[in-house]
């Protein structure tokens, strides 16, 4: 395991890149091993993935990269926002789930209007791969839904057992969450697969130090430390 030091408030990883953002909403993306400035815009979440790269302001203006830098899109005010599977999806403050389908995704120009399309349930975090999309709501439940990357359509929400604050789910279907009291633990379902995307379990994974935040890609799995700090495990 290596460590990075920095003062870091949210991390990503997808499509083989990694960005964060830090305390005072500087964007960063991964070169090799140090930090580069991603885009001049001040944000406080950034994503990324096979849709691109994404950002959210402290405005809750959602953000694409292009050409150099971030530009701000019309439409809709989202706290999160995952890039992950062609697709884009994320959550109001109001904990609508909301999503742009893979051709918008892809077409939007410069200060363009995003037709975001409105998914049932309510959500506080949500992330999606290849085998589907997974999120957790206000009471901390777990639920999963297979959201197409073409018409964002959903065929229904289930919940599954645990207790998260925050998931995300790699290229590669793998699914780790974070509980509330950041107690050490980050936990990771098993045995997923197409046959069942739900995996079978969820197992513990034990740290040393309080994680606040979780992203894998890669085989690299990369997790914020409430001090602001972010570990490269392999």
């Amino acid at each position: 395991m290596d460590r990075e030091h920095f003062a870091a408030t949210q991390i990503d990883a997808g499509n083989g890149m990694v960005v964060m953002t830090d305390k005072n909403s500087n964007a960063f993306f991964l070169s090799d091993s140090s930090w580069s400035k991603l885009g001049s815009v001040a944000l406080k979440h950034v994503s990324v993935g096979s849709a691109g790269v994404w950002g959210i302001d402290r405005d809750n203006t959602v953000y694409k990269f292009a050409a150099g830098d971030f530009f701000p899109t019309r439409g809709l005010s989202l706290i999160q926002v995952d890039a992950g599977e062609g697709q884009v999806v994320g959550v109001t403050s109001q904990n609508s789930i909301h999503c742009l389908n893979g051709s918008s995704a892809s077409s939007i120009e410069k200060e363009g209007v995003l037709n975001w399309n409105t998914i049932s349930g309510a959500l506080m975090y949500i992330s999606c791969g290849p085998l589907g999309c997974w999120g957790v709501n206000s009471a901390q439940k777990i639920y999963f839904g297979k959201v197409s990357p073409g018409t964002c359509g959903i065929s229904s929400w289930s919940q599954v057992d645990g207790v998260a604050v925050k998931v995300e789910v790699g290229s590669d279907g793998r699914v780790f969450v974070v509980n509330q009291s950041g107690n050490y633990l980050s936990l990771s379902r098993a045995n997923i697969s197409k046959a069942l995307p739900q995996g079978t379990a969820l197992s513990q994974i034990s740290f040393c130090v309080i994680i606040k935040h979780v992203t894998y890609d890669l085989g690299r799995l990369w997790l914020l430390t409430d001090a602001g700090g972010i570990l490269n495990c392999i």
